[in-house]
């Protein structure tokens, strides 16, 4: 049996793979990968079935995975585990993806009757002696045994690691069942298709497939192994119609080859938008989007209001249904899931009568984007909402010749929002201290009160939109 592999080259780079399933439970750095298969070459074996073969030096005692983490390669090994997948059966040998509870298993090419094989359906308990081996960074089984056991069967729900998509972490998932949620579709080979039959597009119909998908502003490659999903399954066909942009989710078995090198078993259209499809949605339908929060308001009487930012864009989440406790678990970098309807205010878009389902893994803080030079241009509302900086900009005078005041009008007092105008290149724009947002006592709210018309500041906060632009500063630092 071939085993096909791609080969990635790359600054950083990290696969995932995922199964059948989903499950609902973007980093900062990686590359867009370029693939290459090899063939790992078997050698000839006689086909036998699982009981006429034993360990030349039987092991005693059965592993735990830790155990099996710790042993050194090219030692013998024995685990208990449990069948999630094969490969198909071919010339006396079987490939098995398998996992327990405590951690997972490639078990490679071990000798296996035909009769054998069709009783190694998911969640079959086995006990396997080999030797621990590794082939191009995946750590498996080889020249394996199995003897099939009595026991309740045990089947693994994928783990979402899309986060650990370039993180050196990922590698203690190696062989589970994963998932990767909310992931777009990128082009892959020279006339940027969905996907290749092979690495390099040599194959055709019934070949493995190739595909890239990107999270956070990073592409990665996966693969449908055609030993373990081939032609006419579900996840082959699913992957044949993928378009470039659609938004997917994935569930597969991670493996390895000079990196993560996911076997795919599970694509789906993702219930979840990209900043895009949002983008083009009509105004009052309804949206349902992955991001992260980069601040809040004040919570108030069950509601909560968000800008929230991913690599692709950023949102205005007005007043969604929050309780205090979930409230203060959505801290600057949290994943939540929105689900509501997006709709428009004075200019400003957002998302309305929101539901907020928060992650327990996840982060993503975002860099602010000066958008200085953009100021009285068409180009600046394409940032609308997302964390910005001006820079360079001169405190004008403003309600007579004070540098700021208590309300749009000047009515307010402390505790108000405070709005203070600020001019670059001849043209003067009015930025706001939203309160509830940063308050008195805040360094900005102070620091405003404290300008002088005629200071230079260099500023940061969240591009919000009012009948034209109204950012709504978190940061000014005087020059």
């Amino acid at each position: 049996m071939k085993k096909t592999l791609a080969l990635i080259l790359a600054l950083c780079m990290v696969f995932a793979l995922a199964a059948c399933g989903t499950d609902n439970k973007p980093v900062t750095s990686g590359a867009n990968i370029t693939p290459s298969e090899t063939q790992k070459q078997d050698t000839p074996a006689t086909p036998s079935t699982s009981a006429d073969l034993t360990p030349t030096e039987p092991i005693a005692d059965v592993m735990t995975h830790d155990e099996y983490v710790a042993a050194p390669l090219d030692s013998d090994v024995k685990i208990e585990t449990y069948v999630q997948a094969t490969q198909s059966w071919w010339d006396g040998k079987i490939t098995i993806y398998a996992q327990s509870p405590d951690g997972a298993y490639f078990i490679y090419n071990a000798a296996c009757s035909e009769e054998d094989a069709a009783k190694l359906v998911p969640g079959t308990k086995i006990a396997v002696e080999g030797v621990k081996s590794e082939w191009s960074g995946e750590v498996e089984i080889v020249d394996g045994t199995f003897e099939i056991l009595d026991g309740e069967p045990y089947y693994a729900n994928p783990e979402d690691v899309t986060e650990l998509l370039g993180d050196p972490s990922l590698i203690d998932h190696q062989n589970e069942y994963v998932s990767f949620l909310t992931m777009t579709v990128e082009p892959i080979g020279d006339d940027g298709a969905a996907f290749l039959y092979n690495w390099d597009g040599s194959g055709q119909e019934g070949s493995d497939l190739y595909f890239n998908a990107s999270v956070n502003g990073v592409t990665y490659n996966f693969t449908v192994e055609s030993y373990l999903t081939g032609s006419g399954t579900d996840v082959y066909e699913a992957v044949k119609g993928l378009r470039v942009g659609d938004v997917i989710d994935m569930v597969g078995y991670l493996y390895w080859y000079n990196g993560a090198n996911p076997h795919i078993t599970s694509v789906t259209k993702s219930e979840y938008m990209s900043h895009a499809d949002y983008l083009l949605a009509e105004l009052d339908s309804p949206v349902s989007v992955i991001t992260y929060v980069q601040a809040t308001q004040s919570w108030w009487d069950g509601k909560l209001t968000i800008y929230a930012q991913s690599p692709d864009g950023a949102y205005f989440i007005y007043n969604a249904a929050c309780d205090e406790a979930t409230a203060k678990f959505l801290v600057p970098g949290t994943k939540i899931a929105v689900s509501g309807y997006k709709s428009e205010w004075s200019g400003e878009v957002e998302i309305v009568d929101a539901a907020i389902s928060p992650f327990s893994n996840g982060n993503y803080i975002a860099e602010p984007t000066d958008v200085t030079a953009l100021l009285g241009t068409e180009e600046l509302i394409a940032h609308q909402n997302e964390f910005v900086s001006f820079k360079g900009m001169k405190v004008e005078p403003v309600n007579g010749d004070k540098a700021f005041m208590y309300g749009w009008d000047g009515s307010g007092e402390d505790g108000s929002d405070l709005y203070f105008d600020v001019s670059v290149n001849g043209h003067t724009y009015t930025f706001t201290v939203e309160s509830y947002l940063c308050g008195p006592g805040t360094e900005v709210y102070e620091a405003v009160k404290n300008l002088k018309v005629g200071d230079t500041v260099d500023m940061e906060g969240f591009l919000y939109w009012y009948e034209g632009v109204n950012p709504h500063i978190t940061s000014v630092t005087v020059k």
